[in-house]
């Protein structure tokens, strides 16, 4: 295994092959010959592992020279480690801060945060088979739960090829079907249970399928993979099946799956596109494959037996009704072993009185609390036996299908919560019984879907629901981004309200005896504000899904595009792209980068407005940004030109970086439209690609007082006009982030007593919400309230009146 570990206290020199030479952290440097080298130092910092795909991880850590060691300089003993791949989950599991490790198979990069963290201007990337990491530690009680369990090798991206030659497959009519070797056919089905567990190792599908000569042939499938079964939405479906061995099974001709097993799944629906659904690498696929698809669909919809309606909408639901339900998942939590809640919603809401479920807000995965209007269109389901580790894997924000889901009237209580939850009489529950009779089950549904597409389209007709709860905004700060230094320059300035509500002023004390969802006037000194370092404050925020995330680690970001350079393969590039390449700028004069331009833009002498680039590293395309106005980086994925994990920016644009939302983009390299565009700016970008933008905001937290109380208030959706700073312009700014730390100096000036400190006017709107413990609180905002110079530096009156 990649990463080692020695109990007892042994040093991990012990392990280390002997033909192995290491050498000191202050030796390194870019032209350090790595082959046969280690390095050894103390863990000092350890941070935390980084998702890129569901199989590929990044983690960042320091390691110092021990004391023991020669060093030249404090600067140089301390160097950063950046660990990829399984290797980065590993290291996470089995090494802890304070133990001492050595590493081995390297590379040696340039670091991008030299300037901040002040520490090696070199790192050191670990990645792939020859890395490996010795760990030492002092001995400790045995953990069964921290020992290693990481198989070593990289995620592959999923692909499809359509260009290249493969065999030409013959398939049989179901009807034509005889017991003997195995076959390929096409079908449409006609019945159809979800993968479940079986007795042995394996997951177990049923379906039924037909075809135009109405014969229905049983197929039964087991993978021990869920994600290698067909991916069937509905009856009506049309399936491919390669590899499946017809038998005789009380006289009756049932399928099996044999060696050489693949399935292609596709929408049924006429009109709609040929788009198969699947978990394969590779697969043929071409026109006649195509027409054999249309013409099922077309012979399909004249059949009885398919259903009129697949689904049904919350508001359409009737008590005692078993009924499929595609929704979005937004929160769910473990009510016992044999029991998992799902909150879901249609944008649609149910007539019935629903079932309230109360768990505890520290077992939630996902927000524990919503907007009162937004909770009027939640459904709370109870998921039973079987289905629970299947509703286990489930993310907020999946959009699912659940079907014969049971709408159950009158009283109902929910299992495990005996000492909580009270019996509600005439409420209607949802449950979803264990179980596979009729079907039953839970999918999970892809994005591009015209179900998912048609959900999205009622979700977002239902009035705006943007305001994070009290909870919800404290959980979004954590590690800091490694971009904004901030200056301090005293300034005076004050605040004024730009709002038109005629109320009077008010004291904290009196404030916080009022019902919320009321507009306050108080006049206040600001007493502390959260986070102390002012570029925690910058967040990105998607308007869609209505999250936030931190704005990546520039380690974080180099670690992708190291790991994307070099993984760069030869790429195919679109049949719309011109392809030549450029030079890498600075320290690396004899590589040259791949570049891909739009012929479009080309023909109209517009060719540095946007370009494609592959292979780069994070370094060379900041320094390339100030050539052309809009740069993708890309890479090659099996062949392909594809994006970059959207853990780093999809663009960049001078100075500045944009992301994308993981949960919300569909994201694609693709050719931007520029007919009749003047200005290819983010949002053609952004549309063209697939990308959700995310938007960059500011979010603080405020102690503020009087001289009868103090209140915790939230700075967020009015920050930027409270600073006057555009929260795009602060993460690439230094002018920017200089005035947003001027005022907050003014404010609450460091070490000053608080008779120093201004007087403001402040607007503020209160709101209720649900704290960590699942109590309703009022909470706070400033709203419409800005600073302005004022015209002496006389401090203003803290009477109200």
């Amino acid at each position: 295994m990649p990463v080692q570990v020695l109990s007892g206290g042994a040093g991990p020199d012990a392990k280390v092959p002997p033909h192995l030479a290491s050498i000191p952290i202050s030796l390194i440097s870019i032209s350090t010959d790595c082959s046969n080298r280690t390095v050894k130092g103390k863990v000092v910092h350890k941070g935390p592992l980084v998702s890129l795909t569901a199989d590929n991880f990044i983690l960042k850590t320091v390691i110092q020279e021990e004391e023991s060691q020669p060093i030249t300089s404090s600067q140089l003993s301390s160097i950063n480690v950046v660990l990829m791949g399984a290797l980065a989950k590993e290291f996470s599991q089995a090494v802890n801060q304070g133990d001492v490790v050595v590493a081995s198979g390297f590379t040696v990069g340039k670091s991008p945060t030299v300037n901040k963290d002040k520490l090696h201007p070199c790192n050191l990337l670990l990645s792939g088979d020859d890395a490996y990491i010795y760990v030492s530690r002092l001995p400790t009680p045995p953990d069964p739960g921290s020992q290693p369990a990481v198989k070593r090798g990289s995620a592959l991206s999923a692909q499809v090829s359509r260009t290249t030659k493969a065999p030409k497959y013959t398939y049989v009519r179901l009807g034509d079907l005889k017991a003997g070797p195995a076959v390929n056919v096409y079908g449409v089905v006609t019945f159809f249970k979800q993968p479940y567990k079986s007795r042995g190792t394996d997951f177990c599908s049923i379906l039924k399928i037909t075809d135009q000569s109405k014969k229905e042939i049983l197929c039964k499938v087991f993978c021990k993979k869920l994600e290698d079964h067909p991916n069937i939405f509905q009856i009506g479906d049309i399936v491919r099946l390669h590899g499946v061995k017809p038998h005789s099974y009380r006289n009756c001709i049932e399928l099996v799956k044999t060696f050489g097993f693949s399935a292609l799944t596709f929408d049924g629906v006429v009109g709609r596109p040929v788009e198969p659904r699947t978990s394969s690498r590779s697969f043929h696929f071409d026109q006649d494959d195509r027409r054999v698809v249309e013409e099922l669909r077309s012979w399909a919809s004249g059949q009885g037996f398919l259903p009129a309606v697949s689904t049904i909408t919350l508001s359409a639901v009737e008590p005692k009704q078993y009924f499929d339900l595609t929704c979005q998942l937004l929160a769910k939590a473990p009510i016992d072993t044999t029991c998992i809640l799902l909150r879901v919603w249609d944008g649609t809401r149910c007539p019935y009185k629903l079932l309230k479920v109360i768990v505890e807000p520290d077992v939630t995965e996902g927000p524990s609390s919503f907007s009162a209007e937004k909770e009027s269109v939640i459904a709370n389901i109870l998921i039973y036996d079987n289905h629970v580790e299947s509703a286990k894997q489930l993310k907020p924000g999946d959009f699912l299908r659940i079907y014969n889901l049971r709408a159950i009237p009158g009283s109902s209580k929910v299992p495990g919560l005996t000492s909580t939850q009270a019996v509600e009489v005439d409420h209607m529950a949802f449950h979803l019984h264990g179980g596979t009779a009729f079907g039953r089950g839970i999918r999970l549904l892809p994005e591009d879907s015209p179900e998912v597409q048609e959900l999205k389209r009622v979700i977002a007709a239902i009035p705006g629901d943007e305001e994070l709860s009290d909870s919800e905004m404290m959980e979004v700060w954590s590690t800091p981004p490694e971009s904004l230094d901030l200056v301090t320059v005293t300034v005076e300035c004050s605040t004024e309200r730009t709002c038109g509500h005629d109320v009077q002023p008010v004291m904290l004390s009196q404030l916080k005896r009022s019902e919320p969802g009321r507009v306050h006037h108080v006049r206040v000194q600001l007493r502390s504000y959260e986070p102390l370092r002012l570029h925690q404050a910058l967040k990105l925020y998607c308007s869609k899904c209505t999250t936030m995330r931190e704005v990546p680690d520039d380690e974080v970001v180099d670690g992708v595009f190291s790991e994307a350079s070099r993984d760069s393969g030869p790429c195919s590039p679109p049949t719309w792209a011109l392809s030549g390449q450029v030079d890498a700028p600075r320290d690396t004069p004899n590589r040259a980068l791949g570049v891909h331009l739009s012929t479009q833009l080309v023909s109209e002498g517009r060719s540095k407005e946007l370009v494609f680039l592959r292979g780069s590293t994070l370094e060379e395309t900041c320094h390339l940004a100030s050539t052309y106005q809009n740069i993708v980086p890309v890479r090659s994925s099996g062949g392909q030109m594809d994006l970059l994990d959207l853990s780093a920016p999809f663009l960049f644009r001078g100075r500045k970086r944009y992301y994308g939302c993981k949960r919300c983009s569909e994201a694609a390299v693709r050719e931007p439209c520029a007919v009749g565009v003047e200005l290819i700016d983010e949002k053609v970008v952004a549309e063209a690609l697939g990308v959700q933008l995310l938007q960059f905001v500011l979010l603080m937290k405020l102690e503020l007082q009087d001289s009868t109380d103090t209140l915790d208030v939230f700075l967020w959706r009015d920050a930027e006009n409270f600073f006057a700073v555009a929260a795009e312009d602060a993460a690439a700014s230094q002018e920017a982030q200089n005035s947003i730390h001027q005022a907050m100096n003014f404010l609450c000036p460091p070490g000053g007593s608080t008779g120093e400190r201004p007087w403001m006017d402040l607007c503020l709107a209160s709101y209720e919400a649900k704290d960590n413990r699942g109590q309703n609180q009022t909470c706070y905002q400033i709203c419409q309230t800005i600073f302005t110079r004022p015209p002496s530096s006389t401090r203003s009156n803290p009477n109200p009146a």
